[in-house]
């Protein structure tokens, strides 16, 4: 794990911290305190039945970054974990020193995007999927065929041991049911109270350092979307697009992206 300056990985949809196990090896080995977490409902995390928001996950992440004795950490999120690292600087700026979002847009950028651009609106099928009644209880069949829709082109990364470990844990009692609940939460921000106060928070710009990681092929967030979250920024940003690659960047690529964010921890959280 390192013991140097705290690096939290957190996964997406639908993983749970194995998704890092590329990531995690190499991190430690440039000297930092390498940490991958499940997120409130997922694997082998707690599993209440309410607290499914980005305002609870990243009042949960903040606590495991207190409780692993660091000050202040970077935070590498994919997928949902990137909606939440992209969420952290404005929830918790005493425990976030960078941020490295990989899979999706800044939350500002996306609920504008979700709603008003045709291919993102026709992208957002999943969303629109999980608001459907017995959603949570599809979660596991769905599991392999998600990975390889989301996948790029070639799905040749997806063996069969990754199949069953992540429909395995999507299968546990109540993973599907927090599964669906983030995102039934996140697509209706813009109707609810607990949204319009989270919207309204994270349209306050990040100075932090971001690395913002996004795969060319990846259909459940426009690639192009990635530069407009520019405009959420005013400190050190760094975008890169990682060509024949989906959405499951960690995994698809996993050296491809080990040497965008071994430097730019070097220089956005160094070792001391």
């Amino acid at each position: 794990m390192g013991s140097g300056p705290v690096v939290l990985f957190v996964h997406g949809h639908p993983q749970f911290w194995w998704a890092w196990r590329h990531l995690l090896p190499p991190t430690a080995a440039a000297g930092y305190r390498a940490v991958a977490v499940d997120l409130r409902g997922f694997g082998a995390s707690d599993k209440p039945p309410a607290g499914y928001d980005a305002t609870t996950a990243c009042d949960d992440l903040a606590a495991i970054i207190r409780s692993l004795g660091g000050d202040r950490a970077a935070i590498v999120g994919q997928g949902l974990g990137a909606w939440f690292a992209w969420s952290m600087p404005s929830h918790h700026p005493g425990v976030t020193a960078a941020i490295a979002p990989i899979g999706a847009p800044h939350p500002s950028v996306f609920h504008t995007a979700m709603w008003r651009h045709p291919l993102q609106l026709r992208a957002n099928g999943h969303l629109r999927g999980m608001q459907t009644p017995f959603a949570s209880e599809r979660q596991a069949p769905d599991v392999e065929r998600r990975l390889r829709r989301w996948s790029g082109r070639d799905d040749g990364w997806l063996t069969a041991e990754m199949v069953d470990r992540y429909t395995e844990a999507m299968s546990v009692p109540f993973a599907g049911h927090a599964a669906a609940e983030y995102h039934r939460w996140y697509h209706r921000c813009l109707i609810t109270p607990s949204g319009w106060r989270y919207l309204r928070r994270v349209r306050e710009p990040i100075d932090v350092p971001v690395l913002h990681v996004h795969g060319a092929q990846d259909p459940t967030a426009l690639p192009a979307l990635a530069a407009e979250s520019r405009r959420c920024t005013r400190g050190p940003l760094q975008t890169s697009e990682v060509p024949d690659v989906g959405h499951f960047v960690p995994e698809e690529a996993p050296d491809a992206l080990a040497a965008l964010l071994i430097p730019w921890l070097a220089a956005a959280h160094p070792v001391t």
